[in-house]
């Protein structure tokens, strides 16, 4: 008896403390709040049912109180589940052979992480047709600077240099497979090759190309390492297929080292899901082209300056997909050599006429027709000085250079005077080794 007695009383103090923490005047209104009264009374309705023999009515008055709760909660998630339920229906549809049809991927990606398709461009691509470099932002030379002020400022100063020291535009049109380059007499600084590969109309068929397509085997037998500088570079466009290790082997026989890979990779916007060409027994689209660079000689970025400026682009180019059977390239590549090379002796070959370039002198059977002379080109490079575009000082303090070496010492050589740089060399440069096995060379910092 005092056992209860005693649970009753921390039963009230429980009800009091409740009470008084959801702010209730009464202890009697905790029932109320906390719906135990309706509870009480839903199952006593129910007891009385069962027991005057209407138990079928109760079962479904408790039932379908239960659903309006559930419906209640849920709201319109029912109904869009049920959608998707009709949608999988339709997606899975049997065809007149037997198959089953399906629209899109949306059945397979049930409880996988591509049930959230925010980040999963591929399976955008699947679904949609926009290829994921359709979403690479700055992804054009215009806005590509637009948070790096000083490459802006860079690029901005460096195409006014460039157009100030162009050369006019110079062409000849001539069948390349007779042509003899060395009657040009000029040794080149740069020289891009854009040749019209069987790659190209083997992808394209139906189309009428103008030119003939040329083999490996032909384009190998160009003789341009008789046009090339001692310093100089190679730019070769050579496709995505088979194309790749032919590349290296023409830059081998005429006298370059491969050195980098420039990328082209091509958009969709214009026509998102189309393929309009893909190779025989293919199995992935082609959206990318290589341009393999090539150097012959000795260049060091870091001794170098008046020929080269390193790390102003990048080797990737990301533009729209030319049109069908075209072989245009993206004009971006023009830039990137520019910039990278001073040399202003360059040489464009299998140019039309959408190529010719101020600066360049573009040869190729396509061009419309001929301004060329030896004499005038050859006299825009009489002096020594003006094979290069020239020193500019804004430009050399915005350009990205060679960090400075480390260079460890030891204590006598710390203590030991510092030798002074040999005659002729300017302020501001120090010493340190090119590479392992190289004596010390003097290099801007």
């Amino acid at each position: 008896m005092e056992r209860l007695e005693e649970l009753q009383d921390r039963s009230r103090k429980r009800r009091a403390l409740l009470a008084k923490q959801f702010c209730l005047c009464h202890v009697d209104r905790l029932s109320d709040l906390l719906h135990s009264r309706d509870e009480l009374r839903r199952r006593q309705e129910a007891v009385a049912a069962t027991e005057s023999g209407d138990k079928w009515q109760s079962i479904a008055k408790r039932f379908a109180s239960a659903v309006a709760r559930v419906r209640a909660r849920e709201g319109e998630g029912e109904s869009e589940r049920r959608t998707d339920k009709t949608d999988d229906k339709k997606e899975g549809q049997t065809g007149l052979d037997g198959t089953t049809v399906y629209k899109d991927s949306t059945t397979f990606l049930k409880g996988t992480q591509s049930a959230n398709p925010h980040n999963d461009y591929c399976q955008h691509f699947l679904d949609t047709g926009q290829r994921p470099q359709n979403f690479i932002r700055d992804a054009g030379i215009a806005d590509r600077f637009e948070e790096y002020p000083k490459l802006k400022e860079l690029i901005r100063l460096k195409e006014l240099q460039l157009r100030a020291r162009a050369t006019p535009p110079m062409y000849l049109k001539c069948d390349l497979e007779t042509f003899d380059v060395k009657s040009l007499d000029m040794k080149f600084d740069v020289i891009l090759v854009n040749p019209p590969l069987e790659e190209y109309q083997r992808r394209a068929s139906g189309v009428t190309f103008t030119q003939r397509p040329w083999r490996w085997e032909e384009i190998v037998k160009l003789e341009l390492e008789n046009v090339a500088s001692p310093r100089s570079f190679m730019f070769l466009w050579c496709g995505s297929a088979e194309g790749l290790n032919w590349g290296r082997d023409c830059l081998r026989k005429w006298g370059f080292r491969r050195c980098e890979d420039i990328c082209w990779i091509k958009t969709n916007f214009k026509n998102p899901g189309a393929t309009p060409y893909t190779e025989p027994n293919a199995v992935f689209q082609h959206c990318k082209e290589h341009c393999l660079m090539g150097i012959r000689g000795t260049v060091r970025r870091s001794t170098d300056t008046d020929f080269i400026h390193s790390n102003v682009d990048i080797d990737l180019i990301i533009t729209e997909e030319p049109p069908y059977g075209s072989t245009e390239k993206p004009s971006e590549i023009f830039s990137i050599v520019e910039h990278f090379c001073l040399g202003r002796r360059r040489l464009y070959l299998f140019g039309d006429d959408s190529t010719v370039r101020p600066g360049w002198l573009t040869l190729g059977p396509d061009l419309s027709s001929s301004n060329y002379s030896k004499d005038v080109y050859n006299s825009y490079f009489d002096k020594s000085e003006e094979v290069v575009l020239g020193f500019h000082q804004d430009v050399d303090n915005l350009r990205p250079k060679s960090p400075p070496p480390k260079v460890k010492q030891t204590r006598s050589m710390a203590q030991a005077p510092a030798q002074p740089p040999p005659v002729g060399m300017q302020a501001g440069y120090g010493m340190a080794p090119m590479n392992p096995g190289y004596p010390p060379t003097y290099h801007p910092m």
